[in-house]
């Protein structure tokens, strides 16, 4: 199974992520935000993701990691 993690202090929420993802997983989070001031990107189904690490390439802040 694949394991998506962010380091949501550095997130800026840009969005590029929640773009690429080809599942449509990932999301800007509504109710929480970062040491920034920015609402950070997060995944919202772990189960459905298929590791294609396409929103890790997208991260203009390499904020992401993908294990599977």
């Amino acid at each position: 199974m694949a394991k998506v993690t962010f380091d949501t202090d550095l997130c800026k929420g840009c969005g590029l992520c929640v773009t690429a993802c080809p599942k449509g997983i990932i999301a800007l989070a509504k109710d929480k935000i970062n040491k920034k001031g920015h609402s950070p990107a997060e995944i919202t189904d772990q189960e459905k993701c298929i590791a294609c690490a396409f929103c890790a390439t997208m991260c203009p802040d390499c904020v992401i990691t993908v294990e599977k």
